[in-house]
């Protein structure tokens, strides 16, 4: 008979070794075994994802350390905490003094004296005739400088002499009615009327003398010429010469040349309104001339402008010299120093300077590696170093280097 392939063999003792119902219940314990351990697998695999998301994401990471910062402001106050990398880039270091001089040197101008200075106009409108100087030459008191042919002068000459012939006929009907009042022949009225018309015509006469004499006449010449000469007021040099022979001068108010005595001569410097306060008169001055700089002549102050130029701001203060030698020349350079006792100043580096709104300023350590800023007034800068007129004093302590990174 057929016997099933599963239990065909047997066991020592008889039995079948594959009978068909055990084979069946190995097998499914098997795969429970195996179910079981995919499933603590997958449990396993989601605890993981599940522990990965807590603590590798940014909600489960734990929170880095707060950076500290470099700056703390208060006010107008400010600190550098510990830690803070601008540590390492500030200097400090403490202010100190020095006695300096006071001088103060200033561009300057070498200018004619207006009180030695006579613009010449002509007295009357005419044709200048003849020119008898030239530009720059020197010339003495009546010399001759330009004769000019006037129309007007005749009309002078012409009043002159009718005033003489009116006053000399009013003083003669005077006289008579004079010697009719006494012996009783004439009215009152006709001596008083004579009286009134002499003294017209006396002043008259005078008013046409004058006026000839100013002009530069002399009302008794026997020639009485249409040309005038005019001659220099006094001596000096012939500094401005507007005019040439032949030309007609109808404005009798405008000058036709300069003469100026430069026997002295100022030099003018223009001071800043900040140091007026610096300069008085009578105070000595050092002046170097840019023709001459080898040369340094010593003056005093003779006196300072009251008034300030509102568009440079700044004042005119005048030094004069003796300039007998005539090398001192209207229009030369100079530079006038001018002498002051000497004051103390703070000084910083210009490292320490910071601008700011249009102000200078430095940080002054008020506590450690605490600062605020402070406005200074710098009087002047010699190199790398500034003199500190106001603001800080000697002894405190200023940043001076990085004190820009304050000020971020």
């Amino acid at each position: 008979m057929l016997v099933d392939s599963h239990t065909k063999s047997t066991s020592p003792d008889g039995t079948f070794a594959g009978a068909t119902e055990p084979v069946g219940r190995d097998r499914a314990g098997t795969a429970a075994s195996r179910g079981k351990g995919v499933a603590a697998f997958v449990v396993v695999l989601l605890a993981a994802v599940a522990l990965y998301r807590f603590v590798g994401s940014p909600a489960g990471r734990p929170e880095p350390a707060a950076k500290a910062a470099p700056l703390v402001h208060s006010g107008d106050a400010i600190a550098v905490p510990d830690g803070s990398p601008l540590r390492a880039k500030l200097a400090i270091a403490p202010v100190i003094a020095r006695e300096v001089p006071r001088d103060l040197a200033l561009p300057a101008v070498v200018e004619v004296n207006p009180a030695r200075l006579i613009k010449v106009a002509p007295p009357l409108a005419g044709r200048v005739t003849q020119l008898k100087v030239t530009l720059g030459e020197q010339v003495k008191a009546g010399q001759p400088l330009f004769v000019i042919d006037s129309p007007d002068l005749a009309a002078a000459y012409s009043d002159y002499d009718r005033a003489k012939a009116l006053l000399a006929l009013a003083q003669k009907n005077r006289d008579r009615q004079r010697g009719l009042s006494k012996i009783g022949g004439a009215a009152e009225k006709d001596l008083q009327q004579a009286e009134t018309d002499y003294a017209t015509a006396e002043v008259e006469d005078q008013r046409a003398t004058a006026h000839l004499k100013q002009i530069g006449i002399d009302p008794e010449a026997s020639n009485k010429s249409r040309t005038v000469t005019v001659v220099a007021p006094m001596d000096g040099s012939v500094t401005d010469l507007g005019v040439a022979p032949g030309e007609y001068w109808n404005d009798s108010t405008q000058a036709l040349l300069t003469v100026a005595d430069l026997s002295s001569i100022w030099v003018t410097a223009s001071v800043p309104e900040k140091d007026i306060a610096q300069i008085a008169k009578g105070q000595p001055v050092d002046v170097r001339l840019v023709a001459y700089p080898d040369e340094v002549r010593h003056g005093t102050v003779l006196f300072v402008s009251d008034v300030l130029d509102a568009d440079t701001r700044r004042t005119k203060v005048r030094i004069g010299f003796d300039n007998a030698d005539g090398r001192l020349r209207p229009g030369m350079f100079a530079t006038a120093t001018f002498h002051a006792g000497s004051r103390t100043l703070a000084i910083a580096p210009t490292s320490a300077l910071v601008l700011k709104d249009d102000v200078t300023q430095v940080y002054v350590e008020t506590a450690p590696w605490q600062f605020a800023p402070r406005t200074v007034d710098i009087a002047f800068q010699q190199g790398e170093q500034a003199f500190i007129a106001g603001g800080i004093k000697p002894g405190d302590r200023i940043v001076v280097k990085g004190g820009v990174l304050l000020g971020d």
